[in-house]
């Protein structure tokens, strides 16, 4: 369960780490290959769910399935708060 919490953290962080971590890698991956501008988010997620993955083997919790399923949730968990936060005020106006 805790591996998962890191995770869903790691999905929920990875828009703050774009910038600061994942920018550097992109210029050095750069170098060798192109990376266009819309994968670096994906660095950035890939590396969050790289430290998710390490720091619940460091603390021996969680699947790797509740890891990857922390991390997609994390990652889209303020949106799809919203869609049930929408989902329930409409509910509440057809009554």
């Amino acid at each position: 369960m805790l591996g998962f919490l890191i995770a869903a953290a790691a999905g929920f962080l990875t828009p703050q780490i774009e910038g600061p971590v994942a920018g550097p890698i992109v210029k050095m991956l750069e170098r060798f290959f192109p990376v266009p501008p819309v994968e670096k988010r994906l660095v950035a997620f890939m590396v969050a769910l790289l430290a998710a993955a390490v720091l619940a083997l460091a603390l021996d919790s969680g699947s790797i399935l509740g890891i990857i399923i922390g991390a997609i949730l994390g990652y889209f968990g303020t949106r799809i708060f919203n869609v049930l936060k929408k989902t329930i005020e409409d509910r509440r106006d057809a009554e």
